[in-house]
């Protein structure tokens, strides 16, 4: 069973989002306002947090930062609408595993709270495209340090054997964990060990950031 919790300031939008979930099977949901987010995510242990990114104190951004210092935090996505674009680039330098537009199809609702489950990213367009084509032109990666064998922005890859490029590439477009592990016949844990020497080699603190690396470099 995957635990999702919805929060947000808005109880027209809560309800919406758990009446859609809940009607999934393998999905139990939770709903809270800002105030009562970080106690309902100690008491109820989510696997995914969908957090509104636009909300009174606390506001999302702080409520990221706070859920990510949690010993064990949950893959956590921003709600969002199509005009939030520098907040949402803060949000992927701050952990999220990506963002989901509210007015998201159901079914990919569902579809993307599997996947942020499974260890994946979820990026729906078309306010993605927006985010993501700054960050592969003006920004460093989310979570990238500057290094200094890069030159002009440049990436330099050369260091990555052929599986990890092989796993860079899938975990890029989105793949879970256990899809790479599929696409590849290697093992999950495997697959866990290519990323934790992934995130090692390219100097990123998460998913986010080695995705978008990969996509800068062309790999996608």
């Amino acid at each position: 069973m995957i635990r999702v919790l919805v929060v947000d300031d808005e109880e027209l939008v809560r309800e919406a989002l758990r009446h859609i979930l809940a009607a999934e099977d393998g999905i139990s949901v939770s709903v809270c306002d800002s105030p009562g987010a970080l106690a309902a995510v100690r008491h109820t242990a989510p696997d995914v947090v969908l957090l509104d990114i636009v909300m009174p104190e606390p506001d999302g951004l702080t409520l990221l930062a706070a859920i990510r210092d949690l010993p064990e935090p949950p893959a956590v996505a921003m709600l969002t609408t199509f005009d939030v674009h520098d907040q949402l680039e803060l949000a992927l330098r701050g952990g999220a595993s990506g963002f989901l537009l509210k007015n998201s199809a159901s079914a990919l609702l569902s579809q993307a709270v599997r996947v942020l489950a499974a260890g994946g990213v979820v990026c729906t367009p078309p306010g993605s495209q927006a985010v993501i084509s700054r960050h592969l032109t003006t920004q460093p990666a989310p979570g990238l340090d500057t290094h200094p064998d890069l030159d002009s922005g440049e990436l330099s890859l050369a260091r990555l054997t052929q599986r990890e490029r092989e796993v860079l590439t899938l975990l890029a477009i989105g793949l879970p964990n256990a899809d790479i592990a599929d696409q590849l016949r290697i093992g999950v844990t495997t697959v866990k060990t290519h990323i934790a020497v992934l995130k090692r080699k390219l100097r990123a603190r998460n998913r986010v950031a080695l995705a978008t690396l990969a996509q800068r470099a062309g790999m996608t």
